[in-house]
């Protein structure tokens, strides 16, 4: 009766069909198929929890999403856009920038703040556009995606070398088992310590850069929407 064993299958199409509880349908499904396996409670137990345990970066990654979504349909664009409003000399290019100091620090202790999904979209566009509508003239469809795209560079380029400045990650540990292969004997820190000026220089040359760019398209686009 190995079909049997698919019955857990069936009751998470039939639950979605009906509409009911997802997270109700999958533990049901989930301790059918445990029984109908053969399964003990103890056994299943530790099967669940492995499984959590091994995939906790997806579990904190869909967490960070829905918790997002959830503050952005509250009002956190808008809150975004109103304390925008209060500085004058502010423009897209320095937010843009001190974006890149915080993502670099926070990735030099191997923190993620979410990126472009849960950070750039709902708080550091919004702030942004804000500056860049503060005079009451609509953004250009042009300079908006210009600026989407400067905002996602800039968290790959600080969070690439951020990252990397933590020692315990599998790109330092790659790079010291590659040395002692070819007889470099290093320590982490040493790594961590020679890569601190490249990823300065990096996010510093982006920032610059960035900050150049939204200098320019500001005055291409002075007065708004065209």
């Amino acid at each position: 009766m190995e079909i049997l064993k698919l019955l857990g299958i069936l009751i998470v199409v039939v639950g979605f069909i009906l509409k009911l509880d997802s997270i109700l349908i999958i533990m049901v499904a989930a301790i059918v198929t445990a029984l109908v396996s053969g399964i003990d409670v103890v056994t299943f137990l530790q099967t669940l929890g492995s499984s959590f345990v091994s995939n906790r970066s997806m579990c904190t990654f869909i967490i960070v999403l829905v918790l997002t979504g959830t503050l952005e349909r509250n009002g956190l664009k808008q809150a975004a856009a109103d304390l925008m409003a209060k500085f004058k000399n502010a423009s897209a290019g320095l937010i843009i920038g001190i974006y890149g100091i915080i993502r670099l620090i926070f990735g030099a202790f191997n923190i993620s703040v979410g990126g472009a999904a849960s950070f750039i979209r709902p708080i550091v566009m919004p702030m942004a556009q804000a500056i860049v509508e503060k005079d009451g003239h609509p953004i250009a469809e042009e300079y908006l995606e210009q600026l989407k795209g400067m905002s996602s560079a800039m968290d790959n380029v600080a969070w690439f070398f951020g990252q990397v400045l933590f020692v315990g990650t599998s790109g330092m540990l790659l790079v010291l088992s590659t040395l002692a292969d070819l007889g470099y004997q290093v320590e982490l820190i040493d790594l961590a310590s020679v890569q601190i000026p490249v990823a300065l220089i990096a996010t510093a040359c982006a920032i610059v850069y960035y900050f150049l760019k939204d200098k320019k398209l500001a005055k291409k686009y002075a007065g708004g929407a065209k």
